[in-house]
């Protein structure tokens, strides 16, 4: 019986799982050859190869027999250092992105989710990203999302979950990038669980609020672009007008800086000590001599990477995604396993997609075999 196959479909599969033409090729005993032409569909695979590629990339045979629509394109995607980031790296995230999409989609059919409200500003009227009007951006959103204007943000994984942003950890991918994220319909931030320091974490997390706000339809990965998104991120966690009140109590009136004041300002703004001098420097509250030496500071006390008091700040953990899993299942009987079933995919694969642990349920295939016993 003839099925249609359609080449695209595998090749997201296979992109989900890793692979490179060569060893799906090998995994199921064809050349590398016939894996390409499956996916430029120039001939479709036997229906044994057929079974065993969809047993091998964790789908559904179903998978590969309906044509790929709203799949996630690379000008969607921000990367930092777009330029060094592996091909392969960018597209499996592309490839994540689009099933988790997809799932995203189901939740929202089902349940009252938070809107997109990424979308603020008017591009076009903004002939050039200024420092100024980055500011002024910053300042904006935290009045459009019910923040005050200049006070701490206590948990800034809750903000964009409010604002409608899908966070979460892609398996095999996200220890290779820097928090990324791409923007679609439902926007999804990526976050790297590598790195030690929550202040890094909401660091990059509000600079990819940044790349969704200003960046929308443009690519991203550029210095320039890269440094409007951290500068983005540092007026949206520590704003001007609190800075220009808090900061200055740093400096002794010999010009020094006072590290036991500045670790007070991190903690009370869950903002890193580096940061925080980068942005006393941006605003000219400390000159480059002042700036080059806590530089050296860090260094010599070794705090590049991690600091003082890092472990002293909570991590921020994700929950839209699980509690909106849970709540399907527990109150609409929708259970993940028939999530996954719909997109044609295994439980398993749309696990490591949502960046959550799975469970299997148990199973009893003798439970129900009834055996006609004379009595």
């Amino acid at each position: 019986m003839s099925m249609t196959f359609y080449g695209e479909r595998l090749r997201l599969a296979r992109l989900l799982k890793g692979y490179t033409l060569q060893e799906l090729g090998d995994a199921v005993a064809v050349t590398r050859q016939s894996i390409h032409q499956y996916e430029s569909d120039a001939r479709a695979p036997a229906y044994d190869i057929r079974n065993a590629l969809a047993e091998l990339l964790q789908v559904s045979p179903k998978f590969f027999e309906y044509p790929l629509a709203g799949d996630v394109k690379p000008e969607q995607c921000h990367f930092r250092k777009r330029q060094t980031t592996p091909a392969g790296v960018k597209e499996r995230v592309q490839s994540y992105s689009t099933i988790l999409e997809q799932l995203v989609s189901e939740l929202y059919e089902h349940l009252d989710l938070p809107e997109n409200r990424f979308n603020l500003i008017d591009n076009e009227k903004i002939p050039e990203l200024t420092a100024p009007i980055i500011e002024k951006i910053a300042e904006g959103a935290r009045v459009r999302w019910g923040l005050t204007d200049d006070a701490p943000i206590d948990n800034m994984v809750n903000v964009v979950e409010n604002q409608g942003a899908i966070v979460t950890t892609f398996d095999g991918v996200s220890d290779k990038v820097d928090a990324l994220s791409i923007n679609r319909k439902y926007p999804i931030i990526i976050r790297n669980t590598a790195k030690e320091s929550v202040c890094r974490m909401r660091f990059d997390i509000a600079h990819e609020c940044g790349h969704l706000i200003m960046h929308d339809g443009i690519e991203t990965g550029c210095k320039k672009t890269e440094r409007e998104a951290d500068a983005f991120a540092s007026a949206f966690l520590f704003p001007r007008k609190s800075f220009a009140r808090e900061f200055p109590a740093c400096i002794t009136s010999r010009g020094t800086i006072d590290w036991k004041k500045v670790y007070h300002l991190k903690l009370r703004w869950k903002m890193s000590a580096r940061a925080i001098i980068y942005r006393a420097h941006f605003l000219g509250f400390i000159n480059a001599q002042q700036y080059r030496s806590a530089n050296v500071w860090f260094s010599q006390t070794r705090q590049a990477k991690k600091e003082k008091y890092d472990d002293s700040i909570p991590m921020e953990e994700p929950h839209i995604l699980q509690e909106s899993l849970l709540v399907l299942k527990e109150q609409l009987g929708i259970s993940f396993e028939m999530l996954a079933d719909k997109l044609c995919v295994k439980p398993h694969l749309l696990a490591d997609i949502c960046g959550i642990e799975y469970t299997p349920p148990k199973q009893d295939n003798y439970e129900n075999v009834v055996v006609p016993f004379k009595f």
